[in-house]
């Protein structure tokens, strides 16, 4: 088991990020456009998508140290890890399940197998995890949360034809070329608000290493995360609230309101995060606010 070291602060925070001709997080019910607010025609960006470039990052910089495994990656079968947790605890007792299934015959043991897995892998005792899916290794409700993000201002989504010096099929080989199309925002400023919740921390082993790499992750993600489809993404500010204690010294809301974007008022159509101001008002007693970037 590692060392820990349990959070005695509530955080929240505030992460800024932008996308320049690209799509930031495509809607597979759209053709996958960029996503809408149908309503205000703001961009939005799902929780779950900024929660997958945290875990890739926290794959590439902690690779093979014990501890930071990732749960939730691509071609895992995730059954076959819950039964890693069984595994390595032979004196546990099962219930006589079929096959494909198992569980522990005491709540005590259920809890044990939880608390493994959360010191096996990050993103189950930062996020938390359902592992409940026949090999029932509990679920953990993770200290972590994030909200969607949504642009500052709204969005124009655009398609554009692109082309291809080549071809599919033989049998196409007269063309010469194929055409397609690919969904950009020109420019898009986007909010994303988060949670750290010390008292879940202390039950998942979430501890100040853990919350140093989350900071990490979300400052360095999008430089490496780039592709074709994704144009330039940077995360441009992250400012932190850290309370003085364990449950907190001013509402999570209010902390949000102090932080105000705006585009600058002689900036008719906006291009570049230089094209917004940034106002932080002076946090109340018992909060203090911290720049990352």
């Amino acid at each position: 088991m590692r060392q820990i070291t349990p959070l005695s602060k509530r955080y929240e925070f505030v992460l800024l990020f932008d996308v320049e001709n690209g799509n930031p997080n495509g809607d597979p019910d759209a053709g996958n456009l960029p996503r809408l607010d149908a309503e205000t025609g703001c961009g939005l960006v799902t929780d779950v998508c900024i929660k997958r470039k945290v875990r890739n990052y926290v794959e590439l910089a902690k690779n093979g140290v014990a501890s930071f495994d990732i749960y939730v990656k691509e071609a895992a079968v995730l059954n076959n890890l819950n039964k890693e947790a069984f595994l390595s605890h032979p004196e546990i007792e099962v219930k006589d399940n079929k096959s494909d299934k198992m569980e522990a015959k005491k709540k005590e043991d259920q809890q044990t197998l939880a608390l493994w897995m959360c010191d096996k892998y990050y993103d189950i005792r930062t996020f938390g995890a359902v592992m409940t899916t026949g090999v029932n290794c509990g679920q953990v409700r993770g200290p972590v949360q994030f909200s969607f993000a949504k642009s500052i201002d709204p969005i124009s989504p655009q398609e554009i034809t692109i082309t291809r010096m080549a071809v599919t099929n033989e049998r196409d080989a007269e063309k010469e070329r194929t055409m397609g199309r690919k969904s950009i925002v020109p420019y898009g400023l986007y909010r994303m608000e988060g949670f750290v919740s010390a008292p879940l921390a202390n039950h998942t082993s979430f501890n100040e290493e853990d919350l140093e790499l989350l900071w990490e992750a979300l400052l360095n993600m999008f430089d490496h995360d780039h592709s074709a489809s994704r144009g330039k993404m940077a995360t441009q500010k992250l400012i932190v609230f850290e309370h003085s204690s364990v449950l907190g010294n001013a509402p999570a809301h209010k902390l949000f309101d102090l932080v105000q974007v705006m585009r600058k008022p002689e900036v008719d159509v906006t291009r570049s995060f230089h094209d917004y101001d940034v106002v932080i008002s002076d946090a109340p007693l018992g909060v203090t606010v911290i720049e990352k970037l």
